[in-house]
């Protein structure tokens, strides 16, 4: 494994602070009141283990500190500061966020690639590794994991990092909550939240509504969330959890913008998304059911059961004479999409102590079929409505992986993981709509791969873990990457051949706790990963965008991140991310135009940082400030346009008041303090050069919640 190409000016502060935070630990001063840290357990990785016993880079995010003074409708308020994470909200949600995990699923122009994503414990991720994190209700969130690096293979394709997001369990005396709040742009969000337990059920049930006029011309959004959760124990060794959901989002899209445009005015929105009034819609509703049983005081199994039903209708800005192409789609997309899957698992042992072996075995298996149509946006003259159908078809995606996992603490203080899924991927498609100019663009496709991991972990002492890990992973095409192949041939793109990648990484996580000066945790990890195969776009003619691949890249860097509670009231929180995502072979598209050997991978930044210290000095009052800096991002493969870096501050103050049965929680924010302009977003590879979208300058909002516990 090479080292990460990193400045050394960069290096020695950092390797500095990794040097002073163990001797601080050590250093006896006067004694404090700190807070306790609680024991935090990872249920990513497949055998579930204290934080410090986990060989993987991984962080846990607790609900209430994603909730804590903030909107709580998406992901990028609270995760930003997440190492190895780049998570931008696009001011646009008509798509989703922009994300990717160490520069996997940087290329993504919409929707999340490359990632899996979870909520409780149902894919949001599909066969294809193509997914979405717009129904996760922050609001009644019990945590967040992400998880990074090779552990993260055992989750099968599109695994360049894992989200898991569950739901709260409801418990205890019951209790209601409604919440307000309202801020720039028009914002305004309503929830209303029951929770508790009656009748040997715990039940939680979370309902919102978010209105948006937009920070950007034609991009207002109404976004609609209902979430539930129902748990019980029909015997003292069994347990049964029914999980719901339903997402509606209604949104206007304002596309991207030039860098010309965007300097000129980043508030404006070009021509084509107003004359077609592009727009999308969304629907999505599933459930899942778990069984867990403990069959001794060793083993337990579990099963997941899950199904659910996405209808999405997007009216596009294409001009009307890309349509008139026989190949074209058209300019509104028209898709419906039912899914389902489970989840079996039996475990043995699966925290053992010196000398023992752990074992997991299990099968995933999820099957998706979609109805897709695509139609023009005109009808003669008038623009941005349905017109006639360019595009029918009914396609099938499936995938059917075992996986194992084994865990032997074979010496004191030393424990070796061993992990392998064997990923099985199929795609099917039958074209409907035949004509001439456009011919039977009906295929079967199937992937598979053997995925796997082998790590090892030492512990220093008590509070102090090294790990080391290697794995394969599998980064399939997504569907529309296969639809069409160069050329304007008929037929799915046989030709295009996944992604596959070996991984490796070391790593060290300590925890602060002793009675000394500082009290809280840090860790650090260099990894290193080679790509075969990269997806690139090959061509984009006569409507439609075909892909190739790209040969070798490289990913590679530094991940530092800390906690410290510097005193009774105060705490201190950092995150470090150092990445050089580069081609190791050049590429040519269909056209001819070449891109060279040492380009930075479109989509990635080189560095980014984030910092936050927090104020509570008594159960009340609680304020704060946080600072976050992204380097450029290079928009297009040629890396002929990079977006300006930059770094914005934000201040926060909430209190909290008790008053018997009720409680008023109440808070003020201000986002971007110094009115900064930046690239909120990227668009990658952006046809007409539109890859930007700007992010809002000073945002302010003011928030309420009253609870009432009967």
């Amino acid at each position: 494994m090479h080292p990460p190409h990193i400045p050394s000016f960069a290096l020695r502060p950092l390797a500095a602070a990794c040097l002073l935070l163990p001797l601080l630990a050590q250093a006896q001063g006067a004694p404090q009141q700190a807070a306790v840290l609680q024991a935090v357990t990872v249920r990513s990785t497949l055998a579930q283990s204290p934080v410090e016993q986990t060989p993987a880079s991984v962080s846990v995010l607790d609900g209430e500190q994603l909730r804590d003074r903030q909107w709580q409708v998406n992901l990028s308020e609270s995760l930003g500061g997440t190492p190895g994470l780049l998570l931008q909200n696009r001011q646009n949600y008509a798509q989703d966020l922009q994300l990717s995990i160490r520069g996997h699923g940087a290329r993504s122009t919409f929707g999340v690639r490359g990632i899996q994503v979870f909520v409780d414990g149902i894919p949001a991720t599909m066969p294809d590794g193509q997914g979405q994190t717009n129904h996760i209700d922050l609001s009644s969130l019990e945590r967040i994991e992400v998880l990074r690096g090779p552990y993260s293979a055992l989750y099968g394709n599109a695994s360049g990092g894992v989200i898991q997001a569950w739901t709260e369990r409801g418990q205890g005396r019951p209790s209601v909550q409604g919440s307000f709040a309202l801020g720039s742009n028009g914002q305004k969000r309503l929830g209303l939240k029951a929770q508790g337990e009656a009748g040997g059920v715990g039940y939680v049930v979370s309902a919102s509504r978010f209105l948006t006029d937009g920070w950007r011309v034609h991009s207002a959004a109404d976004k609609n969330q209902l979430n539930l959760r129902l748990d019980t124990q029909p015997r003292e060794d069994t347990q049964l959890t029914l999980v719901a959901n339903h997402t509606a989002i209604d949104a206007q899209d304002a596309g991207g913008l030039t860098p010309a445009e965007w300097r000129a005015d980043p508030r404006a929105t070009a021509a084509g998304p107003l004359q077609f009034n592009m727009r999308k819609t969304m629907r999505q509703t599933q459930a899942g059911l778990t069984w867990e049983r403990r069959l001794d005081g060793a083993s337990a199994v579990r099963a997941t059961l899950y199904a659910g039903t996405r209808a999405i209708t997007q009216y596009q800005s294409i001009p009307v004479a890309a349509q008139k192409a026989p190949t074209s789609a058209g300019g509104v997309i028209d898709l419906g999409r039912d899914y389902g899957g489970l989840d079996l698992r039996w475990a043995h042992n699966a925290e053992p102590q010196d000398g023992e072996v752990g074992l997991i075995a299990g099968l995933a298996a999820s099957v998706v079929r979609e109805d897709r149509q695509g139609y023009n946006n005109h009808l003669g003259d008038v623009l941005g409505v349905q017109g006639t159908l360019r595009r029918d078809e009914r396609n099938t995606l499936s995938n059917l992986d075992p996986y194992a996992q084994a865990s032997w603490a074979f010496a004191p203080r030393w424990r070796l993981d061993a992990g392998v899924r064997y990923s099985r991927v199929r795609f099917e498609s039958r074209d409907h709509y035949i004509a001439p100019g456009n011919g039977d663009d009906s295929g079967d496709a199937r992937y598979r791969r053997l995925l796997p991991v082998l790590s090892l972990q030492h512990a220093w002492d008590a509070r102090t873990q090294f790990y080391a890990s290697v794995g394969g992973g599998l980064e399939t095409p997504t569907f529309n990457e296969i639809s069409y192949r160069p050329g304007g041939l008929a037929g799915l793109n046989f030709g295009l051949r996944p992604a596959t990648s070996t991984s490796a990484e070391v790593g060290v996580r300590q925890r602060l706790a002793g009675d000394g000066l500082l009290r809280g945790d840090w860790s650090a990890a260099l990894f290193h990963t080679r790509t075969q195969d990269e997806i690139v776009p090959a061509e984009n003619a006569g409507g439609r965008t075909s892909y190739q691949n790209a040969g070798r890249t490289r990913r590679q860097g530094l991940e530092l991140a800390g906690t410290l509670q510097l005193a009774r009231a105060w705490q201190l929180q950092g995150a470090l991310t150092l990445l050089d995502a580069t081609l190791r072979e050049g590429f040519c598209d269909a056209k001819g135009n070449c891109v060279p050997a040492g380009r930075r991978i479109a989509g990635t930044a080189r560095r980014q940082a984030w910092l936050a210290l927090d104020w509570r000095p008594d159960s009340q009052w609680r304020a704060g400030v946080e600072w976050r800096h992204l380097g450029s991002i290079a928009a297009n493969d040629s890396n002929s346009v990079l977006t300006p870096s930059y770094g914005v501050l934000a201040a926060s103050a909430g209190h909290t008041l008790q008053r018997g049965a009720w409680k008023l929680d109440t808070f003020a924010r201000i986002d971007n303090l110094t009115d900064r302009q930046y690239v909120g977003s990227v668009i990658v590879n952006e046809s007409n050069g539109r890859y930007f979208e700007g992010a809002p300058g000073r945002q302010w909002m003011l928030g309420l919640s009253l609870t009432h516990q009967f």
